[in-house]
């Protein structure tokens, strides 16, 4: 069998309830969470089980409890495979870069853990400077949404942009106000098939990031990367970076640039990867990935202790 590529979702796929199953079945996982709650000083694992839903999902803690799921359930396939797990490449979904340069080695998980729980903490001091949003535009061809972007960004005086290239038939924008209610009215007109607007205010991935760039790009500075064990597939790039230095300025310009998941995960097939896993719940990466290329329609997504086990047997 040939190794994999680690895939990490972003925020978003939180749920309340995960990692409830694998914290009860596994005391690697247990022990993540554990480690989390004492980091951070509050239980950031009663908030995962057991919500409530809306603190939950306020940037600062989903950020946070994304990671530890995330690496959570990777920690319980790695206890029960015995080692660690070497991939041949990983990449994560926006925050999900984090998990995945945990998974490489490049960041410690109590350092990963504190980095994004300042990055959701900036990332909502953000709006608060500059408000915006986000909306899903599905099945209308990418090309025709920058236009509409660059039109409403032009006509309106303000910015919006593509934010995330997920797959073919969905795109996610990010801006300011105006500009992204533009662009959705202007989306419909145009043959969008849905177009939803997130129940978020943060407009992520957008130069409205910009005025908390500086803050974080000191708490990336003062945390310590090394190189990781494998490739990490950039964001901003989608091509490897290695270094910590490149590392560096992915996780700082990664604020403002957009998330090109489609182009990452191209470059991995054409690379000839041919067996890929998400590690972390909801299962959207996977999803994508059989809109991406249909051979990888059954991707597998480890999200609950089944999947652990299932995955740990097809590994050994």
């Amino acid at each position: 069998m040939s190794k994999p590529v680690l895939l990490f979702p972003g925020q978003g796929s939180q749920t309340v309830g995960m990692g409830a199953d694998i914290a009860t079945r596994s005391k690697a996982a247990a022990a993540i969470f554990e480690q989390a709650d004492e980091i951070l000083g509050f239980s950031l694992s009663s908030l995962c089980f057991q919500g409530p839903e809306s603190d939950l999902n306020d940037t600062i803690n989903a950020q946070p409890a994304l990671l530890t799921t995330s690496i959570a359930l990777l920690s319980a396939i790695e206890f029960e495979i015995g080692h660690k797990l070497e991939a041949n490449a990983a990449a994560g979904h926006s925050m999900g870069e984090y998990s995945a340069l945990v998974a490489a080695g490049s960041l410690d998980f109590p350092d990963a853990l504190k980095l994004v729980r300042e990055r959701g903490r900036l990332m909502k001091l953000a709006d608060e400077r500059a408000t915006g949003g986000m909306a899903a535009i599905i099945a209308l061809d990418t090309e025709s949404i920058k236009q509409i972007c660059v039109d409403a960004s032009e006509q309106t005086g303000s910015f919006v942009h593509i934010a995330n290239d997920n797959c073919p038939g969905q795109v996610v924008i990010s801006g300011d106000e105006t500009a992204l209610v533009a662009v959705m009215a202007e989306a419909k007109t145009a043959g969008a098939r849905k177009v939803v607007r997130l129940p978020i205010t943060i407009a992520a991935h957008s130069p409205l990031m910009a005025v908390v760039e500086q803050e974080f790009a000191l708490a990336v500075e003062q945390t310590d990367i090394i190189t990781p064990r494998y490739p990490i597939i950039a964001n901003i790039t989608a091509e490897p970076v290695m270094t910590s230095f490149e590392i560096r300025n992915e996780l700082v310009g990664q604020l403002q640039s957009s998330v090109q998941w489609t182009r990452s995960m191209q470059y991995l097939i054409a690379e000839e990867n041919d067996f890929f896993i998400e590690i972390g719940p909801g299962g959207v990466l996977a999803s994508f990935m059989k809109r991406i290329d249909r051979r990888f329609r059954r991707t597998p997504s480890i999200a609950e202790w089944a999947d652990v086990e299932s995955m740990a047997a097809k590994l050994a």
